[in-house]
């Protein structure tokens, strides 16, 4: 079975920093893409960043300069750092993979993080 668990949101003050991890756990064949999502009260969820398997990248135009994406393909995992952090970058950020496992393609969902950004 896969499983995703993310780690590191929190408590941050405007303009701090914090990196957000992800770690992908089961058997799955191959992965097409990790992300990371975030949700706001009242609002929808949207995505903030992706990679593909091959490594390309994509930033919604909100967190364009100020976070990052990257993994480690050795641990599974994949990250985000946050940096410039402001207070509408407040939400809930779930990790989401699209993979490809033997019984065909899935997308799997962490079960999110809190992230605060307020003095």
């Amino acid at each position: 079975q896969v499983q995703l668990v993310e780690s590191g949101g929190g408590l941050v003050q405007p303009g701090g920093s914090l990196r957000l991890s992800c770690v992908l756990s089961g058997n799955i064949f191959s992965l097409r893409s990790m992300g990371w999502y975030r949700q706001a009260p009242g609002k929808q969820r949207d995505l903030v960043a992706k990679i593909t398997g091959y490594g390309s990248t994509y930033y919604a135009d909100s967190v364009k300069g100020r976070f990052t994406i990257s993994r480690d393909n050795d641990k599974n995992t994949v990250y985000l750092q946050m940096n410039s952090l402001k207070p509408e970058d407040t939400a809930v950020y779930s990790c989401n993979a699209d993979v490809d496992t033997y019984d065909g393609r899935r997308a799997y969902w962490g079960q999110g993080t809190q992230v605060t950004v307020s003095s």
